[in-house]
């Protein structure tokens, strides 16, 4: 036993224990990850509701302080959302079919003109070729693996209506009796586990509630800003864009510029190529301002991940979940960081990920430039001493 002992208690033990460790680690997040898909059917609507939830209990408390009873404010409140949800596919749907004669025909003429550009390309596309191209879509339209793909979708519309009302029964729920659901389950804590619980608990809510209205508030600055422009160029489909632009918004990074690109190909099927650029100037504009003004006013602090960060949760949540993934993935790792900073203290980090010193990189790069400097100096000094050194050895050589 001394022998095993000595031999995990140096530091190549300690290493293989501290990976052990890790792998250990990773197996357990690779299996609730595993679970998350297997069971997302329940785990996406619970998750969406509870970042609903987190956005609306504001105002569910506001009702109740104003003498509204609890099942009457939490009525109130989801069908509001309801509503608001309903309303969205409603003017999507209601604006594609009453326009989608037009669009079609507009279709048909800018199908034309691309044949007649693509004849004034430096290289040939025959007519052939795009009878050939059209043949190979209409095959696989009427195949028997559309087919099967057309009864995959019928599945998904299925598992989308289940999960559509669990996410209704859960929000009910979450909205009304949250906090007491919040004291359950913290009933196997006590002392500062208990505090530490109740801190992240209630920095996990505030961060995705203000993640939730702030981007509300820009994805319909936004919605209002692109719908309006695209209608004044003449871009058919422009109430119905205008949804899908407040929808993408929630997307962060990828959503507005998939948004604007949807625009502009509608534009450019429906009216031709200058509208089209006239529509991409009017997107970036919008973006632009968007990105400049409207998210650092009213996100606040709500959002503090880098970049990178957010592009790695985004390429993530939708390789596990598919766009529901993309929406939810970047307010759950803001929620997450708000509890590791909050896990030692109301404005107290976790130690592992406190600020231990300045993180500015160009004032590291300018200390490090005094450093050099210092150093050359250093070193010029001490060979003028070696070299005095060595003259005065030298002159008593010579006098002796």
């Amino acid at each position: 036993m001394t022998g095993v002992r000595a031999a995990w208690s140096d530091s190549l033990g300690r290493l293989a224990t501290r990976c052990l460790q890790l792998i250990i680690l990773i197996v357990i997040a690779a299996g609730i990850v595993y679970a998350g898909q297997v069971l997302g059917v329940v785990t996406i609507p619970v998750l969406l509701a509870l970042i609903i939830a987190s956005a609306m209990h504001p105002v569910v408390s506001w009702l109740r302080r104003h003498g509204f009873p609890s099942v009457f404010a939490t009525l109130t409140v989801l069908l509001g959302v309801l509503v608001v949800l309903g309303l969205l596919g409603y003017l999507i749907v209601v604006a594609v079919e009453n326009q989608w004669s037009s669009l079609q025909k507009s279709a048909v003429q800018g199908f034309e003109q691309l044949q007649d550009f693509s004849k004034s390309l430096p290289f040939a596309i025959s007519d052939k070729q795009v009878d050939d191209a059209v043949k190979t879509a209409t095959d696989f339209v009427t195949s028997a693996k559309f087919g099967s793909g057309a009864l995959a979708g019928a599945s998904a519309t299925a598992n989308f209506l289940t999960g559509l009302v669990l996410m209704i029964v859960v929000l009910f729920f979450f909205l009304k009796d949250g906090p007491r659901i919040w004291e359950f389950l913290l009933r196997p804590f006590t002392g500062a586990s208990y505090d530490r619980a109740r801190r992240v608990g209630d920095r996990v809510v505030s961060t995705l509630g203000g993640y939730v209205r702030g981007t509300a508030t820009v994805a319909a600055v936004d919605a209002i800003g692109i719908g309006v422009g695209i209608a004044i160029v003449g871009v058919p489909l422009a109430l119905p864009l205008a949804v899908i632009v407040f929808i993408t918004a929630f997307i962060p990074i990828v959503g507005a510029t998939a948004a604007g690109i949807l625009a502009a190909l509608v534009a450019l099927v429906a009216l031709g190529p200058v509208p089209a650029l006239i529509v991409v100037g009017i997107v970036v504009v919008v973006n632009q301002l968007e990105g400049n003004f409207l998210q650092p006013v009213l996100m606040g602090k709500t959002l503090r991940l880098h970049g990178l960060v957010i592009l790695v949760g985004l390429t993530a949540g939708t390789v596990l979940a598919g766009i529901t993934g993309a929406i939810i993935s970047v307010p759950l790792l803001a929620a997450a960081w708000g509890a590791i900073k909050v896990w030692d203290g109301p404005d107290l980090a976790a130690e592992p990920w406190r600020q231990k010193r300045s993180e500015d990189v160009e004032h590291h790069e300018r200390e490090n430039k005094r450093a050099k400097r210092r150093e050359k100096a250093q070193k010029a000094r001490d060979k003028r001493r070696e070299e005095q050194v060595k003259e005065r050895a030298k002159r008593v050589a010579q006098t002796d």
